[in-house]
């Protein structure tokens, strides 16, 4: 069985989460610092090749009346260059598709609230926005 990645798209950071193999859960991934990680879509193209990903979540950011502003195209060109990261070399058919962010980080948040996890660790906000997104998505799936 293949897996599920969600990608959670910042100016800083990427926050990641994997489905499980069955495709029900999400589960977090250790963030990415851009400023750290010069090479961010080489780590994301080895992450996709390592977990055997089929497809690729990222997360759109809309406007509350939906429509894409600045971040959203910002998402976009990320998403052309990932998807030419992955078709440069043969991992296989990796389908790469967007999903509405829209509240994820506060919903994020006010989980990291109610763990009492302090609100200033980032790291972990990008984690739990990226695990939220890829749940969001699975338990969609289910319903169909």
């Amino acid at each position: 069985m293949t897996r599920i990645l969600a990608i959670d798209f910042g100016e800083r950071r990427i926050g990641l989460s994997i489905s499980d193999p069955l495709g029900i859960t999400a589960q977090g991934l250790p963030t990415i610092d851009i400023r750290k990680t010069k090479d961010f879509l080489s780590f994301i193209q080895n992450l996709i090749k390592e977990k055997e990903v089929s497809r690729v979540v990222v997360g759109m950011p809309r406007n509350m009346d939906g429509s894409i502003g600045f971040k959203g195209e910002e998402v976009k060109k990320f998403i052309q260059k990932l998807i030419q990261k992955v078709s440069a070399v043969s991992i296989g058919k990796v389908e790469v598709i967007t999903w509405d962010e829209r509240l994820t980080t506060v919903e994020s948040l006010r989980s990291m609230r109610e763990m009492g996890t302090k609100q200033k660790e980032k790291e972990t906000v990008d984690r739990i926005s990226a695990t939220l997104i890829l749940q969001n998505y699975l338990d969609s799936r289910s319903r169909e």
